[in-house]
């Protein structure tokens, strides 16, 4: 972890610390995650597995969402609502996680500040090294009014 705020993760997300992720950037536009290249998360075609990737970037959306919305948690709980993973081309060695906002910040709280339950969408782009992208994700997410 190169964050105070991926330490945090880490110990309250047991898969984080499972596969070892590491958070590169974290931000409230923008978090990028790396999943290392381990022989135990691999494959049968010696790349990391489907299910690692899905949990590397469903954690890259969960941190983009904990930065954009860290100060609305007194007030409303954060949930995936849904999620849809598209793997492009064969991942090997390590592979990293970029996500961001499909909304505006502003307009998802204007929404909470209304009353409403607002949901989101978070684009995730996967990549291996040489740039290409491997897989890409959508997860969406609603800010749930605590009772």
């Amino acid at each position: 972890m190169t964050t105070a705020f991926g330490e945090q993760l880490a110990a309250t997300v047991p898969m984080v610390r499972t596969l070892n992720l590491e958070f590169l950037e974290t931000g409230a536009d923008r978090a990028v995650l790396r999943l290392p290249d381990q022989p135990d998360y691999h494959n049968h075609l010696g790349g990391p597995h489907a299910g690692a990737m899905f949990t590397l970037a469903e954690s890259a959306s969960g941190a983009i969402v904990i930065a954009a919305f860290g100060d609305q948690l007194g007030r409303a709980v954060p949930l995936a609502v849904s999620a849809e993973i598209h793997y492009r081309k064969l991942a090997k060695g390590p592979v990293t996680a970029t996500a961001e906002l499909g909304r505006p910040r502003a307009e998802v709280v204007a929404e909470l500040d209304a009353g409403e339950r607002p949901e989101f969408p978070v684009h995730i782009t996967i990549t291996r090294e040489d740039g290409a992208t491997t897989g890409e994700m959508t997860v969406n997410w609603t800010l749930r009014p605590n009772s």
